[in-house]
């Protein structure tokens, strides 16, 4: 555990991807291979289920502390980080013991998860005597989660290959799945030659950047093939020996959810690996992303919802094909193999080719990608027919190239403290935008201000509040926001009758006073029917 408790608090001290990679590399040579897998599962998200509960943890905290629960909350408010909270307001360990390893207080966690009540306090309370404040953090953080230290899957696989040599591509493939400590070792998991065991494992994924600068810089637009870009759940549908998996690209085993794909798998040859995007499609057109959430989370798919928002697969690529890995191929070649996969299963209902966009100069492609919303998509995707499927982002052969967001003048009517280093500012808002001489909230927002703006905010948000509610204060309706989103759907959950995609600030309107802020019909104008 000092291992790793060093290794995290040296990551959280960086933001150099060189250093941190040094880091994990430190770790590697000296963690046992129980120890290594826990760690790789940790920072991939493959954390057990939640052994105790956070209330119970903050109250037997204050008992240990001897300090009132409202203070714990307070001081959970200033640090924004729980696990963090905890460790520094226990008392110091009193206790000594050999140091556990990681795999041993995973064990431990997993073991205390169904006990009562009163046997979770006992051992909670016996641990946190056992270890130093910086080994309660971190084990506060193995029963809380949140990893979020900056340790991305592609930099733990540069970690991991570099350790083993390997090659990055092979390591990446090894991490997907549905894998977890309790059902493979470290060995069978990164170093065993024999992968074909999992036949429902996919592939990485490889992800476009967005398209930061003019298209004619990619050169002649004949080496390009352009397709829409489409807003629903990236996804592998696999067929191999007989047996189909449907995977989301956030390693979410979905099978079950999605079950009238069984007849495309039915019908597509063995050894076939599809990846593309799982779209909500009804009468030949996408439906909003807001109709496929009715049906994520859903253990039970009645008729109801598959007759309400029936499901496509929108077929962008080819990684396997006759049972061979196909990613080293040419963009063409696996097209060709896409082409013959939809034409084989011949399901237009469930099984569609992406199609292409025709253009012969940048201009005429910039023409096309401002008709996207037409065509109920978020822009264009450029791919170079020559290009290999790489693994994770890479720059250069494929880029996404979206439409510009919408945009709308709202109010600020609430404001929320932050989490993290943001603990101590106001910097999550709610906003409002006209109905007659109403102000309706319709959405939130966290991100798009600099720091500096981010502090001017929380000093006027002290200034005019009006009511408080928690953590939570409702202001004075005068400054004003313009908001960006990529969507807008209709939603019966909120009070605006409205719910908005990926909304996030674009600027402080300070030459904008609130009474010229934008309206509910303006929004409700862009609704699509």
């Amino acid at each position: 555990m000092k291992h790793f408790a060093h290794l995290v608090l040296q990551l959280d001290q960086t933001n150099k991807t060189l250093v941190k990679l040094r880091h994990l590399g430190e770790y590697l040579a000296v963690a046992e291979d129980a120890d290594k897998l826990w760690a790789i599962a940790l920072f991939t998200g493959r954390r057990p289920r939640r052994a105790i509960k956070t209330t119970l943890m903050r109250a037997w905290v204050a008992e240990e502390s001897q300090l009132p629960n409202w203070l714990v909350e307070e001081s959970y408010h200033i640090v924004g980080d729980l696990a963090e909270t905890l460790a520094l307001l226990l008392p110091p360990s009193e206790e000594t013991e050999a140091d556990r390893s990681l795999s041993a207080w995973m064990a431990f966690l997993q073991q205390l998860a169904p006990q009562e009540e009163e046997e979770k306090e006992v051992e909670l309370k016996k641990a946190w005597g056992q270890l130093n404040p910086q080994e309660r953090f971190v084990f506060n953080k193995l029963i809380t989660g949140g990893f979020r230290l900056g340790v991305s899957q592609k930099l733990l696989v540069r970690a991991l290959a570099k350790h083993e040599g390997m090659e990055e591509n092979a390591v990446a493939h090894r991490l997907m799945g549905n894998w977890t400590p309790d059902t493979t070792t470290y060995e069978e998991l990164i170093r065993s030659e024999n992968l074909a065991d999992d036949i429902s494992k996919p592939y990485p994924f490889y992800l476009a950047y967005a398209l930061d600068l003019e298209p004619e810089a990619l050169g002649p637009p004949e080496a390009w093939q352009a397709e829409w870009k489409w807003d629903g759940i990236r996804s592998q549908l696999i067929k191999r020996d007989g047996q189909w998996f449907l995977w989301s690209r956030g390693e979410e085993l979905i099978t079950e959810k999605f079950p009238e794909l069984a007849k495309l798998a039915e019908s597509i040859p063995d050894g076939t690996v599809i990846d593309g995007e799982l779209l909500p499609f009804k009468e030949g057109r996408p439906l909003s992303f807001q109709v496929l959430q009715t049906r994520i989370g859903r253990k039970n798919v009645t008729k109801k919802i598959l007759g309400n928002a029936p499901v496509i697969i929108m077929g962008y690529d080819v990684m396997e094909w006759a049972g061979e890995d196909v990613r080293e191929r040419s963009m063409a070649e696996r097209r060709a193999f896409l082409e013959q996969a939809v034409a084989t299963a011949d399901l237009p209902d469930l099984f569609r080719l992406s199609p292409l966009v025709a253009f012969e100069s940048w201009e005429a492609l910039a023409q096309a990608r401002e008709t996207a919303r037409e065509k109920d998509s978020e822009g264009l995707m450029l791919k170079r027919k020559t290009a290999p499927y790489l693994v994770g982002r890479k720059k250069g052969d494929w880029w996404k190239w979206k439409v510009d967001p919408y945009t709308v003048d709202a109010v600020m009517i609430y404001a929320q403290r932050g989490h993290g280093r943001r603990a101590n500012l106001y910097s999550d808002y709610t906003f409002a935008v006209w109905r007659g001489e109403e102000l309706v909230p319709f959405t939130k927002a966290y991100s798009g201000l600099t720091d500096a703006e981010m502090r001017k905010v929380d000093a006027w948000v002290k200034k005019h509040t009006l009511e408080r509610f928690g953590p939570v204060r409702r202001v004075e309706p005068q400054l004003v926001f313009e908001l960006a989103f990529e969507g807008i759907n209709r939603s019966k959950r909120h009070k605006s009758g409205v719910a908005l995609r990926f909304p996030r600030m674009l600027r402080w309107r300070q030459d904008k006073p609130a009474a010229e802020a934008d309206s509910l019909e303006n929004l409700e104008a862009l609704l699509r029917d």
